[in-house]
């Protein structure tokens, strides 16, 4: 008998009770609508993987990790579940899985993340537009992206340009654009107060030091300073189910092709 695997690979968060609602119910969901397929975890960043085992004691295995069980205990075909928002650093550790492992299993394939043709744009920025077009005059949403030194940090600049003309903002905390580019934005629209939301699987570390701390360098104490109110909404894009059936979509598609 074939046995059949999907392995979920995201770049993890420390924060547990975001990790349950978005990575853990986008698992949950993907059990659901493949019941042929067992699936399992991968994280791609090692120091939340060393945190989570130091301060919970649960041990989350790498792709390689993965692998060589799913390896080990006979499974020949294995699709890599990328809970990758853009084709960045992270999204190259599975591919570079691929490539390695590929000759150890019948079949290995990746899906691409959430991110990856001019349809998966449009179908996200309509989300986004979705989620402030009930906001009143003088009030928008600012999504917080993670952003890279990878020439995907384009994505962002992409993104906040498809949504010129609407409520709803994105820039990036380590690439461009960066929270002063889209203050002048703000400024320019009148808007006074910012719902700021983590454009991010998870709502982690990004989310609750480096957007809603009271940190000299947070993105709420920047607006606070330019006299905009900002409001955190902890809430990782991986907890929308428009979010989960994109993915979904992308792994039906990946599996169907065969």
């Amino acid at each position: 008998m074939n046995k059949k695997a999907i392995l979920a690979v995201s770049f993890g968060t420390t924060y547990p009770e975001t990790r349950e609602k978005t990575i853990g119910a986008t698992e949950k969901k993907i059990s659901k609508e493949f019941p042929d397929y067992d699936v399992f975890r991968a994280f791609t960043s090692t120091i939340v993987r060393k945190r989570i085992y130091k301060n919970e004691g649960i041990k989350v295995d790498s792709i390689q990790e993965a692998l060589d069980k799913l390896r080990a205990q006979g499974y020949e075909e294995v699709y890599l579940q990328s809970l990758h928002i853009i084709p960045g650093i992270e999204y190259q550790l599975v591919q570079n899985a691929i490539d390695g492992y590929s000759p150890q299993f019948k079949k290995l394939v990746a899906t691409p993340p959430l991110l990856d043709k001019f349809a998966d744009y449009e179908q996200l920025v309509n989300f986004l537009k979705k989620q402030s077009a009930y906001l009143p005059s003088g009030k928008a949403i600012l999504w917080m992206g993670h952003g890279t030194a990878h020439s995907a940090f384009t994505t962002y600049a992409c993104l906040d340009h498809m949504l010129a003309g609407t409520k709803s903002y994105v820039g990036a905390v380590e690439s461009y654009p960066d929270v002063h580019d889209e203050i002048k934005r703000l400024k320019h629209a009148k808007v006074e107060k910012v719902y700021m939301q983590p454009l991010m699987m998870v709502a982690g570390n990004h989310a609750h030091n480096d957007m809603a701390s009271d940190q000299p360098n947070s993105w709420k104490t920047i607006l606070k300073e330019n006299d905009i109110v900002g409001h955190p909404v902890l809430k990782g894009l991986g907890e929308y189910e428009e979010i989960q059936e994109m993915f979904i979509a992308k792994l039906r598609t990946t599996i169907e092709r065969g």
